[in-house]
């Protein structure tokens, strides 16, 4: 499964993909894996939480970030969920990339039983309506 977390600056993305991998943390049985940009949450992660600061890892486009992913998945196929927060900043997520970055974790997602959620800096009305199933939007009542 993947989904994306759409919603203007200021909306609650990140707040919301912080509740909800420490949520997800406690209730289930995999691993619980947090791409980042930085540490900055490091402290409002769950400590059983993994944070990765994707930029210690020179990912500069979709394919190398896919590729990560598929890292990350092979090395732990414990990993139950994977949460994106900011990747928009070092990456091109241009609704083209996005939309191949979807497809790939569509598949990779299914045949491993992994889930991803991934903050974007759409709104839903930016968003095609292919790409509508997998978005979650936030409004700015969320934030509060």
């Amino acid at each position: 499964m993947v989904k994306l977390i759409l919603g203007e600056k200021g909306a609650g993305k990140t707040k919301w993909l912080i509740d909800n991998a420490n949520k997800d943390m406690k209730a289930g049985n995999g691993n619980i894996a947090f791409i980042d940009v930085d540490d900055d949450h490091i402290f409002t992660l769950d400590y059983n939480v993994r944070l990765i600061n994707a930029m210690e890892f020179n990912i500069i486009n979709i394919e190398s970030f896919y590729g990560f992913l598929c890292g990350l998945i092979g090395m732990d196929y414990d990993v139950e969920k994977i949460y994106v927060d900011s990747i928009y900043k070092v990456i091109d997520l241009s609704i083209p990339n996005l939309e191949k970055l979807v497809e790939k974790l569509k598949k990779i997602g299914e045949k491993l039983e992994v889930e991803f959620f991934i903050n974007v800096n759409y709104t839903m009305d930016q968003i095609p309506e292919h790409l509508r199933e997998y978005a979650i939007e936030l409004g700015l009542e969320c934030a509060v």
